[in-house]
């Protein structure tokens, strides 16, 4: 487990992730030419849309898997 520390609207946390994820999550923010804390800021507002239904860690290994498998 890797642990990354990140400020989410003023508010500290940390995720704890496997290399593998990071290093999808790495991929696609590289791709997307956004910061890393603006690309986590943008899917933690997405789990957050209509309430929260997982934690963030959670959050981004399915997320994760879905940009993989869309990826042609």
């Amino acid at each position: 487990m890797k642990k990354r520390s990140i400020s989410l609207y003023g508010h500290q946390t940390s995720v704890a992730l496997e290399a593998e994820f990071w290093a999808v999550i790495d991929a696609a923010v590289k791709e997307s030419g956004q910061s890393f804390a603006s690309f986590i800021r943008a899917r933690d507002d997405e789990r957050m849309e209509g309430g929260p239904t997982r934690n963030l860690a959670s959050y981004l290994r399915v997320w994760c898997l879905g940009y993989v498998k869309a990826d042609p």
